[in-house]
């Protein structure tokens, strides 16, 4: 919890013992049991108030006036008892909501420099929208970049979703939860400073594109993005209409995302294509939607190459390293990133997380250095026993397909990882998002921290070795840092 808050909450609980014990109402104690509400506005100027609050700021209304006006005494012990009860669940309520949903902190990154990051807004007038049910609706995007920064200490930090209003209605329909159970996300900082000057340690700096999980959003791994940042890398992250929870564009309208049962014909048939294929607004997809998906990493390269050239911001011109390309995904966006390394000969390195991988990568391979970060069947099966999903045909379709594609990658250029504990979603942010991450089945049973530590290592040391050129005893094999962590390397 915040200071404010822990201090609000605080204040409710002297206030309740008040009201429980009425020979503590001597002057100075009733004074200090009216603070509740002036601590309650105080919270919400400085710290910015949240739904998670309201049983806090119920109470820091209530219980000073309850006190003022003295009406328990008059109802006697039976009206005192009551309400002192009703006080103590509001209470334990106050403490549990925000505990469980705190305005959480994602690891400091490790890396030598500091993080700037801006957002762009890109239109493919070349592509037609195939979701959108408009034919003359065109291919957009949201891409946003982070970048290694000069940055002054005191700067105000990148929130970590600032649209949180617009982006929770759609993660909260994975979950089943109210729509606006994660709008605190707009009051989470990250360790990115908006528009802040390029580091001049280097004249220009690789660049990685990373792709967001069906129905996930372009900061679901910030965690990881600010990693690679922090060691030298520009990554660009894109939000994919459509197939992202919510996308809103710069003149106020948003996209919501398409359901999973919506889009998972698409996406099976680019994974294992059947004769009747699926129709999209009246148009068959042989090869489902992965093939239209990784335009987008093609046009994103397009358009930062032409951000190289000139930036309207004034940050980012002859600063990309576009020679130096690469990309990563989790989950759908693993699925995209192997179709895209497969088609664009420009990324030369490509790291995948958790997915299966099309067919027509299954059946080419890829002739980029690669890697794929996943976990063994065993905790796959325990994830299927404690959240559900991950059917035995899911199950070997992604470990069989991965394989595959990794025993096809020439000769020590290709990386298998398993991390046994951890689950889907320990691959994202997600488990920083609750201490009770665990319990709920949001998380496995690697401690996030260290699941989270395993998988950028690795990021970092994979992409340091093909686009910075530093090689790392962590390609070379099981590694004493990490004993449990499982590596085949191709070709060994």
């Amino acid at each position: 919890m915040r200071p404010l808050e822990t201090v609000l909450l605080l204040a409710d609980m002297v206030a309740l013992v008040v009201l429980a014990l009425p020979r503590l109402r001597v002057r100075p104690v009733r004074w200090a049991a009216l603070a509740p509400l002036p601590v309650a506005i105080a919270q919400g100027v400085i710290e910015g108030p949240r739904w998670q609050l309201a049983p806090a700021y119920a109470l820091a209304g209530l219980l000073p006036l309850v006190l003022l006006v003295r009406g328990p005494c008059r109802a006697g012990r039976l009206g005192r008892a009551t309400a002192v009860a009703l006080g103590a669940v509001g209470l334990a309520a106050a403490a549990a909501l925000p505990a469980a949903l705190p305005v959480f902190a994602l690891p400091r990154p490790g890396g030598p420099f500091a993080i700037g990051t801006v957002t762009y807004h890109w239109v493919d007038a070349d592509r037609q929208e195939i979701f959108s049910p408009d034919p003359a609706a065109r291919r957009e995007l949201m891409v946003q970049l982070w970048y290694p920064a000069v940055v002054d200490p005191s700067s105000a930090r990148e929130p970590y979703v600032p649209d949180a209003d617009t982006l929770s209605p759609g993660l909260a329909r994975l979950a089943r939860l109210p729509g606006f159970t994660f709008d605190h996300f707009r009051l989470v900082a990250t360790d990115a400073v908006p528009s802040a000057p390029v580091a001049p340690a280097a004249t220009a700096y690789p660049v990685l594109i990373f792709l967001e999980g069906l129905n996930g959003f372009r900061q679901m791994n910030t965690a990881q993005v600010e990693e690679l940042v922090s060691h030298g890398y520009v990554v660009a992250a894109i939000d994919q209409p459509y197939a992202a929870a919510s996308v809103r564009f710069p003149d106020g309208h948003h996209v919501t995302g398409l359901t999973k049962a919506i889009m998972e014909p698409f996406t099976a048939q680019s994974l294992a294509p059947v004769a009747d294929a699926p129709v999209l607004q009246g148009r068959a997809l042989p090869q489902g939607s992965m093939p239209y998906l990784a335009r987008d990493v093609s046009f994103t390269l397009d358009r930062l190459a032409a951000l190289d050239r000139h930036d309207p911001y004034g940050l980012l011109t002859g600063r990309l390293d576009l020679h130096r390309s690469g990309t990563f995904g989790m989950s759908l966006g693993a699925i995209v990133a192997g179709e895209a390394c497969r088609t664009d000969p420009r990324l030369s390195a490509c790291l995948m997380m958790d997915a299966a991988m099309p067919a027509d990568v299954v059946r080419d391979g890829l002739r980029q250095p690669s890697m794929w970060i996943t976990r063994d069947a065993a905790t796959m099966r325990l994830e299927r026993a404690e959240a559900g999903g991950w059917s035995e045909y899911d199950i070997a379709q992604t470990l069989t397909s991965m394989r595959t594609v990794f025993a096809a990658c020439p000769p020590g250029q290709g990386y298998y990882v398993q991390i046994p504990g951890m689950f889907h979603v320990n691959f994202t942010d997600t488990p920083f998002y609750s201490p009770v991450a665990r319990q709920l089945g949001f998380a496995g049973p690697i401690d996030a921290r260290r699941g989270q530590t395993i998988v950028d290592a690795y990021s970092v040391a994979f992409f340091d070795r093909y686009l910075a050129g530093r090689p790392s005893d962590l390609l070379a094999g099981p590694s004493p840092r990490f004993p449990d962590v499982l590596v085949d390397v191709r070709g060994r």
